[in-house]
């Protein structure tokens, strides 16, 4: 199984946390499908605190352990991944769900295309009844599989795959942060990103040991997959946010100069249409501004306006936190005193209000985010 690390082509890792039960199972069924194939080969186990004997398995059967004390699915594989020798590393869960007989075939697809990933593709494979709950085979794995396709240029058909190959000197060049189970979206993503070539294979997935307790947990570590997903990409936020801002605000605009107007039986840019625009106005202001703090941890191209907002003075920022106060302050005395004038009776000034509020509130949370991403970016040592 081991060999001169000078010949070693590939090292199979392993993540663990107490697999006892099914571990010996799963370095076996390695063993069986890379011995013919007469690749020069390792398995790890990245322990991650198992307190079952997991480790004592994987050194009775000549693997190698290597502990990893930060604790995730992620850290683990980091950890198993960095520790290799082999020219390619090769990862499965270690709860004998994956079909690891499918490990030469994965090597050797991942070596013929000269890829720097491989991935077994359950979705295009055979899944025993069981092995994979409902809302994760039609909903959650075909959702986040289209979105990374989507957003990242891809062809894949199982983003959620566990079970791949990559080539270390190409792992390492994409500097992979995630501990948690994103950590398989994250590798996917920064693959992607880095125009990697990557290749699947049909493989499949069968149901692990009745007794086992999943360490996956579907809501949390889906919307941890989610949010990781949409980090990447601060562009969608950026034009997400535009197109709803600037038209909203032009049409606020056009309501506070033509008021309501009859387009045949409709009746549009009344106080209705004006409370609709605000709530638009004031939401891509929101999620432009998101997607203006992603930018600072991002190194996409943003929008030459996005550029000019985040490296603005903070001179500027000062100013316009203070313009935006001041006009906040005049139009409450301004209604105040009307509403004296009238004495304290009702106004009918709705309209006039609303545009008013729409393009002050739109300023006012453009400028108090932009002072969340100028303080974001000072402790980041940004300068």
């Amino acid at each position: 199984m081991t060999h001169s690390s000078d010949a070693l082509k590939l090292t199979f890792v392993f993540p663990c946390l107490n697999e006892e039960a099914t571990l010996a199972t799963c370095v076996s069924q390695v063993k069986a499908s890379l011995d013919p194939a007469n690749v020069p080969y390792e398995i790890v186990v990245a322990d991650n605190g198992s307190t079952d004997r997991s480790r004592e398995i994987a050194v009775e059967l000549g693997c190698r352990v290597v502990p990893v004390a930060a604790r995730g699915y992620g850290a683990a594989l980091k950890g198993g991944i960095e520790a290799a020798l082999g020219e390619y590393v090769m990862f499965a869960d270690s709860d004998n769900t994956y079909l690891y007989e499918h490990a030469a075939p994965l090597y050797e697809a991942a070596v013929k295309a000269d890829a720097g990933m491989a991935i077994a593709s359950r979705m295009i494979g055979e899944i025993s009844p069981g092995a994979m709950p409902p809302l994760h085979r039609h909903l959650g794995t075909p959702v986040l599989t289209w979105l990374i396709n989507r957003l990242f240029n891809g062809e894949l058909t199982d983003c959620n795959s566990g079970f791949r190959c990559v080539k270390k000197t190409e792992y390492l060049n994409w500097g992979i942060r995630s501990d948690g189970m994103e950590f398989a979206s994250e590798l996917l993503i920064k693959s992607l990103k880095a125009k990697t070539r990557t290749v699947e294979i049909p493989s499949g997935l069968r149901c692990g040991p009745p007794d086992r307790v999943a360490h996956l947990r579907t809501w949390r570590d889906g919307m941890r997959h989610l949010l990781f997903i949409l980090a990447e990409k601060p562009a969608l936020f950026e034009w997400l946010g535009l197109l709803l801002l600037v038209p909203a605000t032009l049409l606020q605009g056009l309501a506070g100069v033509m008021g309501p107007v009859a387009l045949g039986p409709f009746h549009v840019l009344d106080i209705h249409s004006q409370a609709l625009l605000l709530m638009a106005g004031i939401l891509g202001t929101q999620i432009y501004v998101f997607g203006c703090s992603l930018f600072l941890r991002s190194d996409d191209k943003s929008l030459s306006l996005t550029r000019r907002l985040i490296h603005m003075d903070e001179g500027t920022v000062f100013f316009m936190l203070l313009g935006v106060m001041m006009a906040c302050l005049i139009v409450v005395l301004g209604l105040v005193i009307v509403w004296a004038r009238s004495g304290f009776a009702g106004l009918g000034q709705a309209n006039n209000l609303l545009v008013a509020v729409h393009f002050i509130g739109v300023a006012a949370m453009g400028a108090i985010g932009l002072l969340s991403v100028h303080t974001l970016k000072k402790a980041r040592g940004g300068v």
